[in-house]
């Protein structure tokens, strides 16, 4: 594969001050393409490496189309990442090929410790995740021990592991609902855009980590007004990862799973769409009669690092899978302890889950 590779600005708190952010950089690979007859020849191999290893790919609404139809050509699925790991527990696969980024395989490998773990590329990062060290997390939290940490599932292991609650976006409002009727005040993490709309949708008392998403970040408020005011008929369906400005636009805020719901159940034909753009493959192949339009990252002749999609999302391809197959190398491996104190923060959302008959089935994040 090329190791040609883009630079990438993200989110980092800055030291001492907790409303603001610094810039941090770090770096992304732009994976080959196969043509035509290496796509094919690929696909036919990763199929047959599969079967011989026992092995199930599950892959994320953001990944390439090529992995996505594979995944579910072969048994495997495509959803959010906390459905990507439970689908490995329940499948009896011993083997797991997560095609997504880190800490989705971190997510797998919790839940599935007694399982092999493979992704394409284990440099495929999260700009969430990045941004939220575990060592300064923690003295985040050692400095604010009055209050119940809640984290979005787009952590490391080693920050779920500190964590007394983990959510993802279609289940935090309820969660932190119920915690805020208890009388507990929140630290959020990582996602400080996620984190001011449940606050506000709450009224809990929330204390934010200065995270963001580089994708969901980029989108635009006076851009995206101008292009509703092209298609005056279109539903806004925005990942609530995204500034405020853009969410009050919204017909539907919600989760990967509930925007791809909302295409199915709207009296509507058009949909412009605040969220990776990945997410286009399964709305078109779900309702291909409907046009789905990209919300707008940045101004008329603007740049962007993202451009609606994520560059670590790009990593995977093909090649990866069949690569890591083949070498059984890019394994997955969480220390047992951390991964015991992260299921922890996971199960009680589960847990919270069942009690208010919410199925755990569709309730992840990005």
């Amino acid at each position: 594969m090329s190791e040609e590779s883009i630079s990438i600005a993200y989110d980092h708190p800055v030291e001492g001050d907790e409303g603001s952010c610094s810039t941090a950089q770090s770096w992304a690979k732009k994976p080959r393409e196969p043509n035509p007859e290496e796509k094919a020849e690929l696909i036919a191999r990763i199929k047959r490496l599969l079967q011989e290893q026992d092995a199930v790919l599950v892959a994320h609404y953001y990944v390439h189309p090529d992995l996505q139809d594979l995944a579910e050509a072969t048994g495997g699925m495509v959803s959010d990442s906390l459905d990507m790991a439970n689908f490995g527990y329940q499948h009896p696969a011993k083997t797991i090929v997560v095609a997504g980024v880190r800490f989705m395989g971190e997510t797998a490998k919790i839940l599935n410790p007694e399982k092999r773990v493979l992704m394409p590329d284990l440099e495929a990062e999260c700009s969430l995740d990045l941004g939220c060290p575990a060592d300064e997390f923690a003295a985040f939290c050692d400095a604010h021990p009055d209050r119940t940490v809640v984290v979005y599932a787009n952590t490391s292991a080693a920050v779920k592991a500190r964590a007394d609650w983990m959510v993802t976006s279609s289940i935090a409002l309820p969660i932190v609902k119920y915690l805020h009727e208890q009388g507990q005040k929140i630290l959020w993490a990582p996602d400080r855009h996620l984190g001011a709309y449940v606050q506000e949708q709450t009224g809990a008392d929330m204390l934010l980590w200065q995270g963001s998403c580089v994708v969901h970040d980029e989108f635009k408020m006076q851009e995206l007004i101008e292009l509703k005011a092209l298609y005056p008929r279109a539903k806004v369906l925005v990942h609530p990862e995204s500034p405020r400005a853009v969410v009050q636009l919204a017909d539907v805020v919600g989760s990967t799973t509930q925007l791809i719901k909302a295409t199915q159940t709207l009296d509507a034909h058009e949909f412009i769409v605040a969220t990776d753009n990945g997410i286009l493959h399964k709305m078109r192949t779900l309702a291909p009669d409907k046009i789905f339009l990209e919300a707008p990252t940045a101004g008329y002749g603007a740049n962007c690092t993202s451009c609606n999609h994520c560059p670590w999302m790009a990593m995977n391809g093909l090649f990866g899978v069949a690569e890591v197959l083949e070498s059984g190398k890019n394994e997955i491996h969480v220390d047992p302890e951390v991964g015991k104190l992260a299921k922890v923060s996971i199960q009680r959302m589960l847990d919270f889950a069942k009690q208010i008959n919410l199925p755990t089935r569709g309730i992840g994040n990005a």
